[in-house]
């Protein structure tokens, strides 16, 4: 994917998990990397892999639930690294429990970084990109927003309202280039899942009846994920927008 070089990204979450593998991809085609991550400290160790191969990769703290400080960053990281072609939306944090158990505080924080914050972002980054008549956003949503999870309501609420969000954006932005589409990985073995699972037998059990599901036989690495983004990102994939494409080793064939 030549056609990336030279092109600014921005990546929310892209200090670690899914987030880092898409990072490092992106800055290994060449791509100028805006990382917007809430821990910019571990992010930083990420940037730095990345600089240590050639590549360049700034990094902004900020909370993407904050729309002041989405605006700031988005401004800043153009100001630094040009205008943004990508916009990858893959921040995301869920505090598994039964619906019946939690509150409004929760719910509420759940959705203010998996649904607010990627509305936030659309809307500081894409008037740029219809200005320009080109851009490409890729969203990471869930296939728990497809099939649903136990535990998750109100995760996959939001990664529901992601899809519909993303195929709605791109017919109002076609006209204009921006060609949008919504990623959805299966389980991974994430920092995210690590905790979800937490550790002990039942944590092997659960992971283990995980696997046995997905027809490949083995959980996700973030590393599956980047090589779908850089394609959705480059011209090879210019005639695709409002898509939903689930990587999850065939767990999921709908």
């Amino acid at each position: 994917m030549h056609d990336l070089k030279g092109r600014m990204a921005i990546v929310t979450g892209g200090g670690q998990g899914i987030g880092k593998a898409i990072t490092l991809r992106l800055a290994a085609e060449g791509c100028s990397v805006a990382v917007f991550d809430l821990r910019p400290e571990a992010a930083e160790e990420t940037a730095e892999q990345a600089r240590t191969a050639g590549g360049t990769v700034n990094i902004y703290g900020l909370d993407v639930a904050d729309q002041a400080a989405v605006n700031a960053a988005v401004a800043q990281a153009e100001a630094d690294l040009g205008p943004t072609w990508l916009l990858v939306n893959n921040a995301g944090w869920d505090k598994p429990a039964p619906f019946l158990s939690t509150d409004a505080d929760l719910w509420n924080r759940i959705i203010a970084i998996n649904l607010q914050g990627p509305l936030y972002m659309h809307k500081a980054v894409c008037p740029g990109m219809v200005a320009r008549k080109g851009g490409r956003v890729v969203n990471i949503a869930s296939d728990a927003a497809r099939v649903g999870t136990s535990n998750e309501a109100v995760y996959s609420a939001c990664k529901g309202g992601i899809i519909a969000f993303t195929k709605s954006m791109a017919r109002e932005l076609a006209r204009a280039n921006v060609l949008l589409n919504a990623v959805c990985p299966g389980p991974t073995n994430t920092p995210m899942m690590a905790a979800v699972l937490g550790t002990g037998d039942d944590a092997v059990k659960w992971k283990d009846a995980m696997v046995r599901g997905i027809p490949l036989k083995r959980m996700g690495e973030p590393e599956d994920y980047a090589g779908i983004v850089a394609f959705l990102a480059s011209e090879d994939a210019g005639f695709i927008t409002g898509q939903t494409i689930s990587v999850s080793g065939g767990m999921n064939m709908i």
